[in-house]
């Protein structure tokens, strides 16, 4: 990760993205349940503003609390590195699970079309 901005585009853009494709197939295919789609689009939105509130945290310890600056350095990259991690688990894991939601409100005819053009490729 670059910086704090970026990954906060990034959230964004992912969610920005899946939300269109939700709109687009919302008005596009014939079948899906509008209401169901409209609160994945709030999923979504509820997805990207926790997500992106959660980008920001600090270490709670100082370098008094360590022997040494070196082992004060050492524990704060551990901590962002896992508190990182998490962060990306929990996004990837609720991106999936909407995935998969939106999957669920297409139509049989559709899915078998989109495994049909997948499966061209």
């Amino acid at each position: 990760m670059a910086n704090k901005r970026s990954l906060k585009k990034q959230i964004r853009y992912i969610c920005g993205s899946i939300a269109g494709e939700c709109l687009i197939a919302r008005e596009m295919i014939e079948g899906i349940d509008t209401e169901k789609m409209n609160n994945i689009v709030l999923h979504l939105a509820t997805l990207q503003s926790s997500a992106i509130q959660n980008v920001s945290f600090s270490f709670d310890k100082t370098p008094r609390d360590f022997d040494s600056l070196r082992a004060y350095h050492k524990a704060a990259r551990t901590y962002h590195a896992q508190a990182y991690a998490k962060l990306r688990d929990e996004f990837n894991n609720n991106i999936q699970l909407i995935i998969k939601d939106m999957n669920s409100l297409l139509p049989q005819a559709q899915r078998e079309e989109n495994k049909k053009n997948a499966s061209a490729k």
